[in-house]
């Protein structure tokens, strides 16, 4: 901590001070990290440097002012004191949901007050599922905040995996060996890395294993520790596959469960074990359900508007 005087000259500390010392309790008030008194002309100050400096810069204006004007009243310390600690207080808030700082210095945060729950949650909780529709950004958040626990070394790994359901297409009748088959499926996985993780570290991290991207059916059988782990499109699995994919939760380990319930692609839509694991599960401790909604829809603005025309009536 640091101690200074600031003495103050050509006023009468009673203009500065106001009357019963109104004026500089509410100066001093904005500044609550500083211990302020004043002795006549004299205040003396404690704190950290930084601090004591933009008291004192804040402190010469508010003088000027009287300077010019031959007064001082409370709306020219609002103006001058107040309305920069709203701006501070602001940009501190805004900082606030930055989860990280992905590729090219691009600021990834939680942009919507669901997206904001999950960051919270996924600190209080090592089980989370996020359910929602499309354009929600629910699996993009999700996979910042593994690469930043990775990038905290509070996991030592991330393994992003998806069901292999064909929207719509038959994975027989794709070219190529079954990696070339099942890439399309987990391409929009590779693209939220990218944009978190330059190339190169990203291959880096693929080829030693430290990211892994696979499908559901290659998580059987492992004890996953010390691991982010993400299911996503879980919408398109079994029951089964949701209690086979929860028990390779190993020691310091986090798991979340992404999917939209309004997209399953499973033959038999009855056949989703999703909403019926979060009915199950819900009440344990130690497990949180967010409820994502159109209104975090973060894509283009048509994406609410076509979500919205094929929810069903009520």
């Amino acid at each position: 901590m640091t101690e200074k005087i600031i003495t103050i000259e050509g006023i009468d500390p009673l203009e500065l001070y106001g009357v019963n010392n109104n004026l500089f309790e509410y100066m001093a008030a904005l500044f609550p990290k500083l211990k302020i008194v004043a002795r006549g002309n004299d205040i003396k100050v404690l704190g950290t440097p930084a601090e004591i400096d933009d008291f004192e810069n804040k402190l010469r204006q508010l003088l000027d002012i009287y300077t010019k004007r031959g007064r001082i009243v409370k709306e020219d310390i609002f103006s001058l004191f107040e309305e920069e600690h709203k701006r501070d207080k602001d940009r501190e808030e805004e900082q606030s949901d930055v989860i990280l700082y992905g590729t090219d210095g691009r600021v990834i945060r939680a942009r919507t007050l669901n997206q904001q729950k999950l960051v919270a949650s996924y600190a209080k909780h090592d089980l989370l599922f996020a359910e929602g529709p499309a354009g929600s950004g629910k699996t993009y958040t999700a996979i910042a905040l593994a690469v930043r626990s990775l990038k905290n070394k509070e996991v030592k790994r991330i393994i992003l995996t998806r069901p292999a359901v064909e929207a719509g297409e038959r994975l027989g009748f794709l070219p190529g060996d079954m990696k070339e088959k099942l890439d399309p499926y987990l391409q929009p996985l590779y693209d939220a890395l990218h944009d978190m993780i330059p190339g190169k570290k990203l291959q880096t991290y693929i080829e030693d294993g430290t990211v892994q991207i696979a499908p559901l059916a290659y998580m059987r059988g492992r004890t996953l520790d010390s691991a982010c782990v993400i299911l996503d499109e879980a919408q398109n699995t079994t029951a089964g596959q949701l209690k086979m994919f929860r028990t390779r939760m190993g020691n310091s380990a986090k798991f979340i469960v992404t999917g939209d319930a309004t997209q399953i692609d499973l033959p038999r839509k009855s056949d989703s074990g999703l909403l019926k694991t979060i009915d199950l599960l819900r009440k344990i401790k130690g497990i949180a359900v967010i409820t994502f909604d159109k209104r975090d829809i973060v894509r283009h603005s048509l994406v609410k508007h076509i979500v919205e025309a094929f929810e069903p009536e009520k």
